[in-house]
């Protein structure tokens, strides 16, 4: 699974990987390739299809292969485009396909290949907007990576090569290097492309006073740029006002931006005649307008030579439909807008809405944009796979008084908003997200900004410079504020204490997705429970610097461990240091620990204290530490209840495995003289690194009392000394 937000390259890497194999690069030990975009899966309106038969659709060159063929070759699928589906992928249905001449529905033969029941040999490579991903269970995944996007040097490389004239794309990247948000927005190369384009147009005019400084306004501008291009090739070219221009070309965009409402609002991406049909638009129409404004709507033929139509990117199309909604609000078309209204204010009988709502509720006019895009919100939010995320802050963006402005000639008026502004920012910042992924709480953030409120932003600096900051209390929202700065930052930190950050327990689950840029995480000790692990394990499976985290004194349970290993076995997961002391795990937790250290990883120490393991717990996890892939060398064990046979496990496992433990912590345990004996004499084997073995227990004082932390026996043993015995 690649993950990466909307615009940040995850298609432009699918279509290198499959250059790259062609070309005969990479990859030849591939025998077919078979790129299925979720965008053109969605266009298939038969009910029963065979695989054979799917992939005769998209490459009809297939016929003369024998489907016995798929079975001894090495096959990849690769779905781009995970959040664009509207396929029903339901991985919990028996239904199941396990046979390329077996005919099922499309989403039955998806599903099948994920899970593996259809072609198990085969491999498949998934992408998807980060809010999409969890669509498809971590069972089902092996590994999670992330496109990043530009780093710094790239996006001054990117604009330098996009812009020939070096005068002007260094004054470009001069202009964006001064508004810190267009920069960091610039690590996404699709808005690259439509700043390169906007700036580029406006330094050569001189009109450096309205540079755009937030996504909204930057589309607001591409908008306008190719709007004069079109007027330049169709029509009479001598239009010079922005007004004037969008009134001349009314018609047409308020048509598109229909389309990409209502097909938006059920996921679709890819239209054919019908669709235009129903938004009044002339097929004829549309094949000129795609002819001649290339940059916003394209025309294009797919599996079986349909003529389809699609906006050149999903965020275009997000754009044109947030500026839908809002001239349907200005202008009073209420229906349009029902599916953006949640249901308490939905009033489908009633054709002066606004009017009943004004008068229910004891609105002025003023307000009925805050309950616009309360409900707006609140819809986005109960979106599963994100779908409205990008569209909220566009609307949010184009409700500004300002951004109405420009926008003058497609709306006949503009609505006062500074009111409704600032209550819908108060509306998000009290929101109760706890059911949210904090990357669904980071747009949030994103939405205040794009409403001109960065208050937030604010009060983050103001609280990392105060050198009192353990005692300022931070909401769950400054937590997604400071998150997402976070991970804007090019350098590595060294340490990440989240316990450190004043803050409520969903504070600190909006905190967890930074630690990825630490070295070092200390998350002990702060209420986590099973459900805060998904969040550490998306981390984990993603790119990340940490080489030690500390998860202690948390109830994780087994059930915490399962879904941490699914990071700690990710190919991106460089840990070497793992506290999970007192963590309540049982013997099961040894299983799934045991099942990491037998595949690749780079643990060297570990902490599994205070859980009840139990003998049969070790018994387990002595199967992990005899593995050739366990290159453990610190493992402490106190309290963990075990016993003379324990000790038996862990022994031969130092035999099986000699080379790399070089400490053991069995402190608080019952192991008896002769669990003891057996250990020690792994002391002195030469072919064992054992150097220290660690074991300190209280003396019962009578028969139900033990002393709390005076007489005690500490058996010290090492190489060069072998008893050392210490009363306190």
């Amino acid at each position: 699974m690649t993950k990466g937000v909307a615009g940040i390259g995850k298609t432009v890497s699918v279509q290198k990987f499959i250059l790259d194999w062609t070309d005969g690069v990479a990859n030849q030990n591939v025998d077919f390739m078979f790129p299925l975009p979720f965008r053109e899966l969605n266009l298939i309106r038969s009910d029963q299809y065979s695989l054979h038969r799917l992939l005769l659709d998209f490459h009809p060159e297939l016929k003369e292969l024998n489907i016995e063929e798929y079975k001894d070759c090495q096959v990849v699928f690769i779905f781009d485009g995970l959040d664009e589906s509207r396929l029903n992928l339901d991985f919990e249905q028996k239904m199941k396909c396990c046979d390329a001449k077996q005919t099922s529905s499309v989403d039955v033969l998806i599903t099948s290949l994920i899970q593996g029941s259809l072609l198990p040999s085969a491999l498949i490579w998934m992408t998807s907007r980060p809010a999409a991903a969890s669509q498809v269970p971590g069972d089902y995944v092996d590994q999670v990576t992330e496109v990043r996007g530009f780093n710094d040097p790239q996006k001054d490389e990117y604009f330098k090569k996009r812009v020939c004239d070096e005068s002007l794309s260094n004054r470009i990247i001069s202009h964006i290097k001064a508004s810190r948000s267009l920069y960091i927005m610039c690590h996404i190369p699709v808005f690259c492309w439509i700043a390169a384009t906007v700036l580029q147009q406006m330094l050569k005019k001189r009109n450096i006073k309205n540079i755009p400084k937030t996504l909204t306004e930057m589309f607001i501008h591409f908008l306008l740029i190719q709007t004069a291009r079109r007027d330049e090739k169709y029509q009479s070219g001598k239009k010079t006002y922005q007004e004037e221009l969008l009134q001349s070309q009314k018609e047409i965009i308020l048509k598109l931006a229909e389309l990409a409402f209502k097909n938006l609002e059920s996921g679709n991406l890819m239209f054919y005649e019908e669709d235009l049909s129903q938004c009044d638009i002339d097929v004829s129409e549309a094949s000129v307008y795609s002819g001649l404004c290339t940059e916003i709507f394209k025309e294009e033929c797919v599996f079986q030579q349909k003529k389809v139509y699609c906006f050149v990117h999903l965020s275009i199309q997000e754009f044109l439909a947030a500026l839908f909604a809002f001239h349907s609000f200005v202008t009073g078309n209420v229906a349009a807008l029902k599916s953006l209204l949640s249901e308490e204010h939905r009033d489908d009988s009633n054709p002066s809405f606004l009017s009943s709502l004004q008068s229910a509720l004891g609105l002025r006019s003023e307000d009925h944009l805050h309950v616009l895009l309360k409900s707006a919100v609140d819809v986005a939010l109960k979106s599963q796979n994100g779908h409205l995320d990008l569209f909220l802050r566009f609307l949010m963006g184009i409700s500004l008084e300002r951004n109405q402005g420009l926008l003058k000639g497609l709306l006949t008026q503009t609505q006062s908003s500074s009111r409704s502004i600032k209550e819908t920012s108060q509306y998000i910042k009290t929101l109760n997200t706890e059911d949210l992924s904090p990357d669904r709480c980071i747009n949030l953030f994103h939405c205040m900004f794009e409403m001109d409120d960065q208050s937030m932003h604010r009060e983050i600096q103001k609280y990392m410079s105060s050198p009192e900051r353990s005692k300022q209390q931070l909401s769950p929202a400054h937590c997604s504020a400071l998150a997402h700065m976070l991970l804007m930052s090019e350098e590595v930190l060294d340490e990440f204490d989240l316990k450190s950050y004043n803050t409520s327990d969903e504070g600190r689950r909006r905190l967890l997705p930074a630690v990825r840029g630490f070295r070092t995480a200390r998350l002990a000790g702060c209420n986590f429970t099973a459900k805060s692990c998904e969040i550490v394990a998306a981390v984990l499976q993603s790119p990340n610097s940490l080489t030690e985290m500390d998860l202690s004194d948390n109830d994780l349970g087994d059930s915490g461990v399962q879904l941490l290993s699914k990071g700690l076995s990710s190919p991106h997961c460089h840990l070497q240091t793992l506290r999970l002391a007192g963590c309540n795990f049982t013997d099961k937790s040894c299983q799934i620990v045991a099942a990491v250290l037998q595949s690749p990883n780079s643990l060297t120490e570990m902490d599994l204290s205070d859980n009840d393991l139990g003998d049969s717990g070790v018994e387990l996890l002595s199967e992990g530490l005899s593995s050739p892939h366990c290159k453990m060398q610190k493992l402490r064990l106190s309290g963990c209840l075990i016993s003379e046979k324990g000790c038996t496990f862990l022994a031969a496992a130092l035999t099986s495995n000699p080379s790399h433990l070089k400490e053991l912590e069995l402190s608080y345990n019952h192991p008896g003289e002769s669990g003891l004996k057996l250990l020690s004499a792994r002391l002195e084997d030469p072919h064992c690194k054992l150097e220290t073995l660690k074991y300190v227990h209280f003396f019962r004082l009578s028969q139900n009392k033990y002393t709390q932390i005076s007489v005690r026996t500490l058996l010290f043993l090492t190489k060069r000394q072998h008893v050392e015995q210490n009363y306190d």
